[in-house]
């Protein structure tokens, strides 16, 4: 499901996936199709680790990460989950085709 929420959003960021709703910051993204494979592609990551799961290694990951690089941005850049959606997100069949857990190749 798709919802609308352009006051939820940080700088240059339009699109978030909190199970199990993708949130966009404005109605004309609903037409990106990347961007929505993107958010599907997290949809199917945090179904997979119970969702909860989802969020705790995500923050864990960007909180390591952003001590290792000592620059957020690149930290989030660097996340496995973000590394497995942006290098899959022009495949509009990866969510349907992924195997479980692909973002362990992306650690």
């Amino acid at each position: 499901m798709i919802v609308i929420f352009k006051h939820f959003f940080y700088k240059n960021y339009v699109g978030l996936s909190l199970w199990p709703f993708i949130i966009l910051k404005n109605d004309d993204l609903k037409d990106d199709i990347v961007l929505i494979n993107h958010e599907k592609i997290h949809l199917k990551q945090q179904q997979e680790l119970l969702i909860v799961f989802f969020y705790v290694l995500y923050i864990s990951e960007w909180l390591l990460r952003t001590l290792l690089y000592l620059d957020s941005y690149k930290a989030y850049q660097n996340i496995s989950f973000e590394r497995e959606a942006y290098a899959n997100e022009k495949n509009l069949d990866y969510p349907d085709d992924r195997k479980a857990f692909g973002f362990l190749s992306y650690f």
